[in-house]
């Protein structure tokens, strides 16, 4: 009995710098896969499969047209990583508040506006 691939989901999707560019030039519009592998510097074959986990984590769809297949980039997934960064964002915001405090002092303290 053969065991299906497992789903990726979004955070591992997300971890390849490659995929990440896929998702950046579908987010204009869709392509097949022979124009896109045009953008890389790899085979079709590489990019077909970085396609395939984009799409088992649901950040890519497929669509039959004729002969090929277009792919083209279906965000709602990427939800799920603004919720997790947003709650981290709060850290990044004080950390930004306290430096912009340090370095107003550090400006009033030596007398410039």
């Amino acid at each position: 009995m053969a065991n299906a691939s497992p789903k990726h989901d979004v955070f591992q999707a997300i971890a390849d710098p490659t995929r990440r560019k896929l998702l950046q030039l579908l987010s204009d519009r869709e392509m097949p896969v022979t124009v896109i592998s045009g953008h890389f510097p790899m085979s079709r074959t590489a990019v077909s499969k970085h396609l395939r986990i984009l799409s088992d984590a649901g950040l890519v769809r497929e669509q039959k047209v004729g002969r090929e297949t277009r792919y083209s980039l279906h965000a709602e997934p990427l939800l799920e990583l603004k919720r997790w960064l947003s709650y981290y964002e709060r850290y990044w915001e004080n950390k930004l508040n306290v430096l912009k405090h340090l370095v107003e002092q550090e400006e009033s303290d030596s007398g410039n506006p």
